[in-house]
């Protein structure tokens, strides 16, 4: 490499080991040093070798358009996200905005085609059983510890680290159809669950890049219902930015997608998050529908039911914890009781996070109904709840509580409880 480089007028002294750091750790040398390795593999394979066939592409395209590639042709696709992981702890994503106008087009190619034919693979290393159950494990393991302990958790840089050394040279390597489709929908999982981590602590400019992944990769799999999943995942990261009204697009376009293939479950979940963006946008008649809608499929479900594993935490008690929140925030109080007593039955020790969330939305209902006593209990609850959770959006809930208790802050037990709120939150974030 060093010399064509020469023979292109550039003095280049690179060594083994960089070429082991481009290899094993996915870094990208600057332009145009990826050409001159690209020439030198051709010469060696006896057949030209593009920059793109070896994953260095995105550094001439630019870090902008990282991530948020919906290729149309699934081996682009899936290049796209091996190269994406392979990089992305290379990658410093220091704007955390959130531009809703990045989810236009996956969502846009995701309703006009969602399954992509199945298609077996000629590569690396076999990709087996094994594999398979190692990536759902991870998976399974980092919505468990993001639920206890919130996205800032040490499992899910491991879960990262999952998908850029296991997921992704395994998306190169030799498979079967029915094998590739399985590793797709694991792989498009575990991108879910990190993009969802992500946009808990704050990262949401990198949260959007990881859900437009794992909802092409959902699509390679010919995985209809997981990608409905996905895209009610992507809008409820559009409605808490602020955006409600086009995240009940996104809900209601996945549910009609997804209705006739879809598990009773996954839909019940996507009509739920149809009702949170009608709630924060205000309209009680259409939140009210979206929400006895999923209530219903959910009360539908039997034993015998076809029902996805990684969806089980979605519950009745689950649905009235969200639903708690939905009439909150259409300012009635005593409908976000009657649901809170409904979603007690959630616990505590698992789901810590969302009980913790639940209680500082009830909290904010009670000082609406005027009792700042009662508030401040299940205030001071849901501090508790919080006080182990590495989550900013968590932590949001709270601390706009706390603003809100401003107009009582000359009650000592008022101002006891937001010194002590915005205290302890500051050392939660340090930690």
């Amino acid at each position: 490499m060093n010399r064509i480089a020469r023979e292109a007028g550039r003095e280049t002294k690179y060594l083994h080991t960089s070429i082991a750091n481009w290899v094993n750790l996915g870094m990208i040398p600057r332009d145009p040093v990826p050409q001159f390795l690209a020439a030198a593999l051709g010469e060696r394979l006896g057949r030209r070798v593009t920059v793109e066939e070896i994953g260095m592409f995105t550094r001439q395209r630019g870090d902008g358009d990282m991530g948020l590639d919906f290729p149309r042709d699934p081996t682009d696709a899936i290049r796209v996200a091996a190269t994406y992981w392979r990089t992305v702890d290379r990658r410093k994503f220091l704007r955390n905005g959130f531009a809703v106008t990045a989810f236009t087009t996956p969502v846009t190619r995701w309703l006009t085609q969602p399954a992509d034919a199945a298609s077996a693979h000629q590569g690396g290393q076999r990709v087996g059983r094994t594999d398979l159950d190692e990536l759902w494990q991870a998976a399974d393991e980092a919505r468990l510890w993001d639920s206890k302990f919130g996205g800032g958790n040490w499992k899910t840089s491991s879960v990262t680290e999952c998908l850029r050394l296991r997921a992704a040279p395994l998306l190169s390597g030799t498979y079967t159809e029915t094998i590739g489709k399985e590793l797709f929908s694991a792989t498009a999982e575990l991108s879910r669950v990190v993009g969802w981590s992500a946009f808990d602590i704050g990262q949401h400019e990198a949260a959007q890049r990881h859900f437009v992944q794992a909802l092409r990769l959902a699509r390679a799999a010919g995985d209809v219902q997981a990608g409905c999943y996905i895209m009610a995942t992507m809008a409820l990261q559009t409605m808490l930015r602020g955006y409600p009204q086009q995240a009940a697009d996104m809900a209601e376009g996945a549910y009609e997608r997804a209705k006739n293939v879809a598990a009773p479950r996954v839909l019940a979940f996507v009509k739920l998050a149809e009702a949170r963006a009608h709630g924060r946008a205000g309209d009680h008649k259409l939140a009210g529908a979206a929400l006895t809608r999923s209530e219903t499929l959910l009360g539908s479900i039997l034993p015998s039911t076809r029902d996805p594993e990684w969806l089980s935490y979605f519950t009745p008690a689950r649905l009235a914890a969200d639903a708690t929140e939905i009439y909150d925030d259409l300012g009635n109080p005593q409908a976000a009781f009657a649901w809170n007593e409904q979603a007690d039955a959630m616990p505590s020790d698992r789901f810590t996070r969302a009980v913790g969330i639940r209680l500082s939305v009830l909290a904010r209902s009670h000082l609406r109904a005027k009792d700042l006593e009662q508030s401040l209990a299940v205030g001071s609850k849901a501090l508790t709840a919080l006080r182990t959770v590495s989550s900013t959006r968590a932590h949001g809930y709270l601390l706009d509580y706390t603003a809100l208790l401003e107009p009582w802050k000359k009650n000592q037990d008022v101002s006891e409880f937001i010194h002590r709120t915005r205290g302890e939150l500051a050392i939660t974030a340090q930690g």
